[in-house]
């Protein structure tokens, strides 16, 4: 695996590579990598011949009074999970690398990021979308891979790789849990035995109106309802919201396409996300369902 920390150098790796038709495979990442993190790289190793990590915690996603100077960090660790889930080449740029003086030209991500967590972390999508076409741009991956987790994160980078015609297919993949439910995160380290005890509520709320979406319940009402009577361990749900998944808007009434059902909650002083998607049956949903992120 080959470590690099400026732009020129991973640009003059990768050119050969390319050159020869190799298939560049792309996992971005803010470091303290666990196996959700794992399970991007094991996919894009499985699917490309070359797969680059980028470690990089984006300062523009952040807002003023969020944890960027506490994010944790454990860069050894980092190295050593990539390596052993197959990384070809780590990048692990400085901010001036990414934000060179001057820098002044960001991407605006539009109606998709004014839901859910942009309506509480106002700029975070502007940052994350900016920082990503960035590293599309310096990567030029044909694949790169998101985890679902972070669900409302993929729709808008879906959405900014189409819109503005970069040649990458992103590739969602499944949340990775706990053995009780818990969503992998790197939040997670922020707590302590009783705080993740309770922090699995919220999984076990999601899971079980996803249960309860299987057993034919499309009343949107019931399953959000289904969720909340289980998220106990939080100390305040900041929102526990059916989307629609292709628009992200509030989805109301009977579920008869693919919703998202989203929860942001504070475990202490932890802000933590999760969902689950709600397909239903193609005969009911049609197109809506195929067409899911």
């Amino acid at each position: 695996m080959r470590v690099v920390r400026s732009i020129a150098d991973l640009r003059a790796i990768l050119r050969p590579l390319r050159a020869e038709g190799k298939r560049v495979g792309f996992v971005p990442t803010m470091g303290f990598l666990h196996e959700g993190h794992g399970a991007l790289i094991r996919q894009s190793a499985a699917r490309c011949d070359v797969t680059v990590v980028s470690i990089f915690v984006n300062p523009t996603q952040f807002g003023p009074s969020e944890d960027l100077a506490n994010y944790p960090r454990d860069l050894e660790r980092d190295q050593n999970l990539c390596l052993e889930t197959g990384a070809t080449v780590l990048f692990l740029p400085e901010v001036a690398e990414i934000y060179p003086t001057g820098f002044q030209t960001h991407v605006e991500p539009g109606r998709l990021a004014q839901t859910l967590c942009g309506r509480y972390r106002p700029g975070h999508f502007r940052g994350v979308a900016t920082v990503v076409a960035k590293l599309f741009s310096i990567v030029q991956p044909d694949l790169a891979f998101f985890g679902q987790k972070d669900f409302q994160q993929t729709v808008v980078i879906r959405r900014m790789a189409r819109d503005l015609n970069l040649p990458v297919d992103v590739v969602v993949v499944p949340t990775v849990r706990e053995a009780d439910g818990l969503a992998l995160s790197s939040r997670n380290a922020y707590l302590d035995e009783e705080a993740r005890r309770r922090a699995a509520t919220l999984s076990q709320g999601l899971l079980a109106a996803q249960a309860a979406f299987d057993a034919g319940e499309r009343q949107s009402s019931k399953l959000v309802k289904a969720a909340r009577a289980l998220m106990t361990g939080a100390d305040s749900i900041q929102y526990l919201e059916l989307v629609d998944a292709q628009t992200m808007e509030p989805f109301k009434g009977p579920v008869d396409r693919t919703v998202a059902l989203c929860v942001a909650a504070y475990v202490g002083s932890t802000r933590l996300i999760d969902n689950v998607l709600l397909v239903p049956s193609p005969n009911l949903a049609g197109q809506n369902s195929s067409q899911s992120a």
